[in-house]
């Protein structure tokens, strides 16, 4: 293949004619030998080896990045060490350091001043290795080939496009933008920490405005093309000098070179230094005969994304907010009232529209109404116009992956980033989603997501706009636990947050820099409430959280479950929800009449639980389903969608079922419990006798979905609503086929949450 030859690149030496920057030796060894040992740490942090190094965890890949920022000669330094460490991890048996460390230079190249040609090329031929290992090793590695080539050809182009869409400064060469939308639940994460958060994101975008980013990106592409030619000082120091409407020129035109050579057939590297070199003199003036300038690498800040935060008060309000994101300037607020009923299921006319096609009766009537009425309701005159096949397969694109099996509950959990097909026309907006919690707002995400999905699959607005990515950040406030000891917040943070736990568990990467933020976060709402101009320049779960919705692209997909609710008033309408994590099911009690209660003999102790029927598909590996029909006596049954192992990749619900047993005894009758495991997909559990014991449903751990008196559920896998909605488009034109057909054979049909980590599933 074309992509993966070396070939297609120039040669390093004689095509550049900037050079890289002087480092003196005793300088190179000691800068060496301290991010060694950095590097080294967080290696050992990886192994899990040493408990004494998790008072530090999530803090020496942070810690090394501001080393390289003080510090830009070290970059070459560090790259160097991250390509050695790479090639040892890949040749022996250590593969869980490749992802990370590959993060971490990824990262690196991004932001430093200058790489030669040279070293270029040694990352590039690494990850082609990567290819021929499993996933998610050949994902990560392609998707980190593709940029290095695009970095080695346009040096500079990814902090360009990342500080371009993350900013939203105006481009007409490359329009994209991004933005962070982070989600708060007030009654999960508390006042203080909002606050602490929000002070914090303040602080570190507070100096970058607009004029400052562009100044940015001017600076660091001509550095990263020009190298030593390059008077990085004097550069920044003119380009302050200069009026907002010239600094923006001057922007433009440099954006305009680096996408122009992007956009080339064959990407040269020595025409693109040459037509900065060109604007480099048109921006600086030429020095006077003699004056000395002391060239030096200088680390051009990165600054952080646009990060907007929200108080989830409203269900739908993720909805709303992504609706004015992508809609049009021109547009107003008020169109935000005709959005909030675009979800209602439409009548289907047979009326076009056009006055030739009205029916004589309504001509005769419109010509008698009187003239306000008729000047009011006359119709113009229009030309049919038939719609096109875009908008009834426009999320086709998205949802057509290929399903490895007919059944959901037979699935293998997917994970890992599906490379973009290049002919497909790439989406003006991303809007990054991160919420902040344990399983209950995961749970309310869910919820969200399904009903997003169900609008659009009747009238697609904004996914054909945006690309959607969903991040997930745990935090549990344990302020008013202060007490407790290491053991009991372990054993808290299992039960509540199991989804980060399961993504700690398969991407170490994830654990090591998310889950750690897990207590760090609510310590800062202990920290002092006065400005510190160390949060200001340092910002570090700031930093972090930037550093995860950019790197953080290798999605980790969950099944979304239905449930059917009902009541035993047979007046109230049956209910429909989902849930993610978890369905806790308790037997509660009705209060017997007295006159019952008296006639009971007080030597028979009456068990708890009820007898329940359970009807549910048995899954396993074999993908066979078999049908099974059960009675039980039963005080409590809970669901888990979560896997408890990392080996685990099954896709099904863990149905634990606390059976009542009697007994007999010589005190007289007595009762145990033993709890039993079914493995499904698909189960309905309904009470035998509805005389004096109902359900309490609880969804997702969330004491806020929480249904009484239910006698009967339903539980399947959520079916994707754009797959239900062609299928029930296939079945109006042929009603005697029941197969999937046409577009349906390819799409999806389970409705997955995808929530991004580091590398997917590791195993």
């Amino acid at each position: 293949m074309n992509f993966f030859s070396s070939t297609s690149f120039m040669d390093s030496k004689e095509h550049c004619p900037c050079s890289s920057f002087p480092v003196p030796q005793s300088l190179h060894v000691e800068v060496e030998q301290d991010i060694l040992r950095s590097v080294q740490a967080i290696l050992r942090e990886l192994d899990g080896h040493h408990p004494g190094l998790q008072c530090d965890q999530g803090m020496r890949r942070w810690t090394l990045h501001k080393k390289i920022d003080r510090n830009p000669i070290s970059c070459d330094i560090l790259i160097k060490i991250l390509i050695k460490e790479l090639e040892k991890a890949e040749r022996g048996d250590n593969k869980h350091y490749i992802i990370p460390l590959l993060h971490i230079l990824m990262h690196t190249i991004i932001k430093a001043p200058y790489i030669s040609d040279s070293l270029y090329e040694r990352v590039y031929d690494f990850c082609k290795k990567l290819l021929t290992l499993p996933k998610p090793y050949c994902i990560v590695g392609l998707d980190c080939a593709m940029k290095i080539k695009n970095e080695r050809a346009v040096p500079g182009l990814s902090y360009q496009r990342m500080v371009i869409s993350e900013q939203n400064l105006r481009s007409k060469v490359y329009p994209h933008q991004e933005r962070v939308f982070v989600f708060l639940d007030p009654d999960l994460i508390s006042e203080s920490v909002c606050n602490a958060l929000l002070y914090e994101a303040h602080a570190a975008q507070g100096q970058q405005t607009p004029t400052a980013c562009m100044s940015y990106v001017i600076s660091h592409s001509m550095q990263a093309a020009l190298g030593s030619q390059c008077d990085v000082q004097r550069l920044q120091k003119t380009l302050e000098d200069k009026p907002t409407d010239v600094l923006e020129s001057c922007f433009q035109e440099v954006v305009a070179a680096v996408e122009l050579t992007r956009e080339e057939a064959s990407a040269d590297r020595k025409r693109f230094v040459e037509r900065l070199g060109k604007i480099y003199e048109k921006i600086v003036a030429p020095s006077a005969p003699g004056a000395a300038s002391l060239k030096r690498p200088q680390s051009i800040p990165l600054p952080s994304p646009n990060i907007s935060f929200y108080l989830w008060t409203d269900d739908d309000l993720i909805r709303k907010e992504l609706f004015l994101y992508t809609r049009p300037a021109s547009q107003s607020s008020e169109d935000l009232d005709g959005f909030n009923d675009q979800s209602r299921i439409s009548v289907v006319s047979a009326d076009s529209g056009i006055e030739g096609d009205l029916p004589p009766s309504t001509e005769e009537i419109s010509c008698t109404s009187s003239n306000k009425e008729s000047s009011r309701l006359q119709r113009r005159h229009c030309m049919k116009k038939k719609i096109p096949v875009l908008s009834s397969a426009a999320l086709a694109p998205d949802t057509c992956e290929a399903s490895t099996a007919k059944n959901s509950g037979t699935l293998h959990r997917k994970s890992g980033l599906i490379i973009e097909n290049t002919l497909r026309p790439k989406k003006m907006y991303t809007a990054r989603i991160v919420v902040l919690g344990d399983d209950r707002v995961l749970g309310r995400l869910a919820k969200a997501y399904y009903s997003l999905r169900k609008s659009e699959a009747r009238r697609p607005l904004l996914t054909v706009k945006a690309n959607l990515q969903f991040y997930y950040i745990p935090v549990l406030d344990l302020q008013q636990h202060s007490s407790a000891t290491n053991e009991h917040t372990t054993l808290y943070r299992m039960e509540c947050c199991e989804v980060s736990m399961y993504l700690g568990k398969v991407d170490p990467w994830y654990e090591s820099n998310i889950s750690t933020l897990c207590h760090m976060i609510p310590k800062l709402a202990t920290m002092p409430s006065s400005p510190s101009k160390q949060l200001a320049s340092d910002p570090f779960i700031t930093d972090v959280t930037s550093y995860y919705v950019r790197m953080g692209m290798q999605p980790v997909c969950f099944q979304i479950y239905k449930v059917k609710i009902h009541f035993s008033d047979v007046s109230q309408d049956s209910v429909e929800d989902v849930f993610l994590t978890e369905l806790r099911a308790d037997i509660q009690d009705h209060m017997l009449p007295k006159e019952s209660m008296l006639t009971r003999k007080k030597m028979n102790v009456e068990s708890p639980g009820t007898d329940i029927l359970i009807n549910y598909k048995k899954t396993s590996l074999s993908s066979r389903e078999k049908e099974v029909n059960t009675l039980l006596h039963s005080s409590r049954l809970m669901m888990k969608a979560i896997p408890t192992a990392e080996t685990e990749d099954l896709v099904c619900l863990n149905v634990s079922i606390t059976e009542v047993i009697k007994t007999t005894n010589l005190s007289g009758r007595s009762f145990c419990t033993n709890t039993s495991t079914i493995r499904t997909s698909t189960i309905e559990i309904k009470i035998k006798s509805m005389a004096h014991r109902t359900f309490t449903v609880c969804l997702d751990k969330d004491s806020r979905r929480v249904y009484n008196s239910v006698v009967r559920m339903e539980v399947s896998p959520c079916l994707e609503p754009d797959y239900c909605m062609q299928k029930m488009k296939v079945m109006q034109l042929s009603p005697d086929v029941h197969e999937d057909v046409g577009l349906t054979k390819y799409m999806s049909k389970s409705l997955l949450l995808p929530i991004n980590t580091f590398a997917g599933i590791v195993q």
